[in-house]
């Protein structure tokens, strides 16, 4: 072989070599930058277990959850077996040893009696208490701490080790805590979705007395003189009180709302005749978009009831739905009596008494939902009507629209 001929496959062994060693310097440096130091790697760990876990206990301290989240909680403290209980219950075992769990409530006891963590296990004595029974057996500690919500001790984490050292003592405490945490969230959970109903309540008790004395008036006028037209709006009134009274999900459509409003301003028509003018624009695009159930009607019932009826001559109300790329814009507009400013401003702040609680009601839960960036957007004066803007966002995986229940 030449020497020139050499020295090529010379380079090329070079080039090679030197483009595996940067392979593999790569692929370490990734690594490197990926999972960062024991410490950082740690940290991780511990911060993933506690996401999986406060997952499962969002919907409270209760069997599913506690059975989801104990593997997490463990895998957090670093112990060989971990129970969760209630206030009267073992709720949840992880780890070895099962056979400890039929000692847990007798340990949790106390705890839950006083509310202080405590200490089993070591001597003999502790040892059976703590559920040991063999001569080897490797549960020998357990640190009981209490699930504290307020005043309440609703349950208690109990860790099992070896031994029941300091450092597994500040720990079980520190994870009960935390679990304490994710107890009060469900309960703000479920506090928030009882308000949305008795607010909801209270939208639907705003229909009962005032529209439907009024509808009920105005069917009866016709029955004698148009019988059929009777008829229609008796079909009509039973079919939007229906949808009104029903049981019913936390989120309708925006086409059944409008459907629902439809129903609401023919009755109203039937009362007001020719006084009454409405318009719609609504584009079809945002027809299947998810809202809070009773949203919108109580938006145009205020447009009749506080803009219109105290207004002399012909009204207008106005409803428009737009399409923007992330939200729903609806509209509702009428140029009836309008409203002092900052008598707007005490009736969202709820300062006056039992009027426009619609207005303040719909504001309310929808800022609950969608955060106060969606709150009702209103302007309005006295003598230049009312211009009311609901913006809902078009994405809403978390809101499912159920099917009524009749």
């Amino acid at each position: 072989m030449s020497p020139d001929a050499l020295t090529l496959v010379a380079l090329a062994l070079v080039l090679a070599a030197g483009v595996a060693v940067g392979a593999v310097a790569w692929r370490t440096w990734g690594s490197r930058r990926e999972f960062g130091s024991d410490a950082e790697r740690a940290s991780y760990t511990i911060l993933h277990s506690a996401a999986q876990a406060g997952r499962s206990l969002r919907g409270g301290l209760g069997p599913e959850g506690a059975a989801k989240a104990a593997h997490h909680l463990r895998s957090m403290l670093g112990a060989p077996a971990l129970a969760l209980t209630d206030d009267s219950r073992l709720l949840a075992w992880d780890g070895e040893s099962p056979a400890h769990a039929d000692a847990v409530m007798a340990l949790a006891a106390r705890t839950l009696a006083h509310g202080r963590a405590r200490v089993a296990g070591g001597d003999e004595v502790g040892c059976a208490a703590v559920g040991c029974t063999e001569a080897d057996c490797r549960l020998r500690g357990a640190v009981v701490a209490p699930v504290r919500v307020g005043a309440r001790v609703i349950g208690t984490v109990v860790a099992f080790s070896p031994s029941a050292g300091a450092g597994l003592v500040r720990a079980t405490r520190e994870v009960a805590d935390w679990v304490a945490a994710q107890a009060e969230l469900a309960e703000l959970d479920r506090s928030r979705t009882l308000l949305m109903e008795a607010e909801v309540r209270a939208l639907r008790a705003q229909i009962s007395p005032h529209f439907i004395y009024n509808a009920l008036t105005a069917i009866a006028s016709y029955i004698l003189t148009d019988p059929a037209r009777a008829r229609e709006l008796l079909v009509e009134f039973a079919d939007f009180t229906r949808y009104s009274f029903r049981r019913h999900g936390d989120f309708t459509t925006l086409a059944e709302e409008l459907k629902s409003i439809d129903q609401y301003l023919l009755l109203e028509r039937a009362r007001f005749g020719e006084r009454l003018q409405v318009s719609l624009r609504i584009a079809p695009e945002v027809l299947g978009v998810p809202i809070p159930f009773l949203s919108l009607q109580p938006l145009v019932e205020n447009a009749v009831r506080h803009g219109l009826e105290a207004r002399e001559g012909t009204g207008h109300i106005s409803i428009t739905a737009e399409d923007s790329p992330h939200e729903a814009l609806v509209q509702i507009e009428d140029d009836g009596a309008g409203m002092d400013p900052e008598r707007l401003r005490e009736v969202l702040a709820g300062r006056a008494g039992g009027l426009h609680v619609g207005l303040r009601n719909v504001d309310a839960r929808l800022r609950q939902v969608y955060g106060d960036d969606h709150g009702l957007v209103i302007e309005t004066a006295p003598g230049h009507g009312t211009l009311v803007t609901v913006r809902v966002p078009k994405s809403q995986p978390e809101h499912e629209v159920r099917p009524p229940i009749d």
